[in-house]
């Protein structure tokens, strides 16, 4: 409410609920910012919480990333946290424990004590890579024990390498492997951590052998036991038998796990992948929750860099155009519609009363009130000021949870009452001594006047109906249907041995913001219950 409307808008605000941030983002990575980067270019609040572990942190260096080749991961995100800042992201430290849903609203559960709410969630906490307990190999992770040809490759190319066989996917990296290095070995009999081999059965046939050997690949059969060299670099290889073979570096798999049981309580939907479970999404990252999105290693486990960054960027912009579908449809229905116009700011009107208002009735002798529309509470608050038992009414629960923390700022709470209602059915069970419309606009669905003649019967005998509504003219190109004060006066219809009926057209100059004066007219009709009449007529 302001001193100039109550429901005045053309334009629905950012969010169908009152909720923290229209998007939550589980996970600071390269998939997770750069998702970040397209809803907050689409002007979604957008809120980022990160562990700070992301999967490549072991690696000293990103290569086949355009634009970035060599740089370090660290380098490339604190660049993109530094880019999210110009449109209003924010990345903050925090673990997820648990994601909750409803039809509206997203809430996530923080290690920290925090409880968020957003519109949508999207999850880019990637995967980790559990390697067996084998000596070396864990401290070599990124370094010298590599998962990636096309990653790292370059990088030990012509040096002596090998493939450790972890899975069958194995056998596709040996070729890629010997494009780099005429000094391959491949491992067939995988890693053995005392517990047994952690090798994926891959038969040797003799179709195989043919094959590798054609390429001068050499061939052991023998399980891994150990990695030995300086520091992070790889010498050599130690096999069941004792025996070492000369290797500097190595390509092998490690079994991947989803950093995402924070989403264990949704029960979403997986789809059975050649490197395990993992989470079923459509081309835009959409889960089968409609408000959970997921991006990154979570659904596809072997992207790199680049792969993330493009996949993660069309998720952010299904999440965009997800919320902005949903802004259209609730724009459509009242309830969702005030909501979102309330919700868009943390406060939509001055706090002042309207000034018609104050001219009608700010000599009368107070009693009770009803205010339609009430919006922030404004016009209750003034009556209640005066001696009024005030009551307002407003659709929008966001506007009516403002009306009463502002009432109790203002000390009169106990003469004002508040309630979030439909006025399409709305019906008090009572009569009052002033029933007030002021500004009853609305862009979308509002019978106005089959309400008006059902607030006709809310009216005590000797009691008034005041109507302040805009009239017709420039500045209201946007209301479809604003009545004159003769339409309000025919509309209604009253019999004049119940009612007499007052009327004028106010005009008023308003400021706007960027200092210009306008001019519009007010216009003001009482409906005034004559005493001893009844409320039938």
């Amino acid at each position: 409410m302001s001193d100039e409307h109550h429901h005045d808008s053309t334009s629905a605000g950012c969010c169908a609920t009152e909720t923290d941030h229209d998007v939550i983002v589980v996970g600071g990575g390269v998939a997770g910012l750069s998702a970040a980067l397209m809803l907050g270019r689409s002007r979604r609040r957008t809120l980022v919480l990160d562990a700070g572990r992301p999967r490549n942190r072991f690696a000293a260096h990103m290569q086949a990333v355009l634009g970035s080749d060599g740089k370090t991961p660290w380098d490339l995100l604190a660049t993109g946290i530094e880019e999210l800042r110009a449109y209003d992201v924010e990345v903050r430290r925090a673990q997820v424990t648990a994601v909750a849903t409803d039809d509206r609203t997203v809430t996530v559960h923080t290690a920290e004590g925090d409880r968020i709410t957003a519109r949508a969630l999207v999850a880019a906490s990637g995967v980790s890579d559990q390697l067996p307990d084998v000596p070396g190999l864990s401290q070599r992770w990124g370094r010298s024990v590599l998962h990636c040809p096309y990653c790292h490759g370059w990088e030990v190319r012509d040096r002596a390498l090998g493939v450790v066989f972890t899975s069958p996917l194995a056998r596709h990296q040996v070729p890629l492997v010997r494009q780099l290095s005429a000094d391959v070995t491949a491992f067939f009999g995988g890693f053995d951590d005392g517990t047994g081999s952690a090798a994926a059965p891959v038969e040797l046939t003799a179709e195989l052998r043919q094959r590798l050997q054609a390429r001068e690949v050499k061939i052991v059969t023998e399980p891994v036991v150990a990695l030995h060299g300086e520091g992070g670099d790889l010498s050599e290889v130690e096999l069941s038998t004792g025996a070492r073979v000369p290797v500097e570096a190595i390509f092998t798999g490690a079994e991947l796990r989803e950093q995402a049981a924070y989403l264990d309580g949704l029960e979403l939907r997986r789809a059975q992948s050649p490197f395990g479970e993992f989470l079923e999404v459509d081309p835009m990252g959409h889960t089968s929750n409609p408000r959970i999105f997921a991006t990154g290693n979570l659904t596809v486990p072997t992207g790199n860099v680049p792969m993330s960054l493009g996949a993660a960027a069309m998720t952010g912009a299904g999440v965009n155009h997800f919320l902005a579908e949903e802004d259209f449809d609730d724009a459509q229905q009242p309830d969702r519609f005030w909501e979102n116009r309330y919700g868009a700011s943390a406060q939509s009107w001055s706090g002042n009363p309207n000034a018609a208002l104050v001219a009608e009735a700010g000599d009368r002798a107070p009693g009770s009130s009803l205010d339609l529309g009430c919006g922030e509470g404004a016009d209750v608050i003034w009556l209640a000021g005066k001696g009024w038992q005030a009551t307002g009414v407003d659709i929008s629960t966001i506007a009516v949870d403002r009306a009463r923390k502002a009432a109790a700022a203002a000390g009169v709470a106990d003469r004002t009452a508040f309630s979030a209602v439909d006025l399409r059915t709305f019906d008090p069970g009572r009569q009052f001594d002033l029933v007030t419309a002021s500004f009853l606009h609305s862009p979308v669905d509002l019978p106005r006047t089959e309400i008006l003649r059902r607030a006709i019967g809310w009216v005590a005998p000797g009691g008034r109906l005041l109507v302040i509504s805009h009239q017709p003219g420039e500045h209201h190109r946007h209301h479809l249907d604003l009545p004159t004060v003769d339409a309000e006066v025919t509309a209604l219809d009253l019999p004049d041995e119940a009612w007499s009926i007052r009327k004028q057209v106010i005009p008023r100059t308003v400021t706007r913001p960027d200092g210009t004066e306008i001019e519009h007219c007010d216009g003001i009709v009482e409906f005034s219950r004559r005493a001893g009449t009844s409320s039938g007529t």
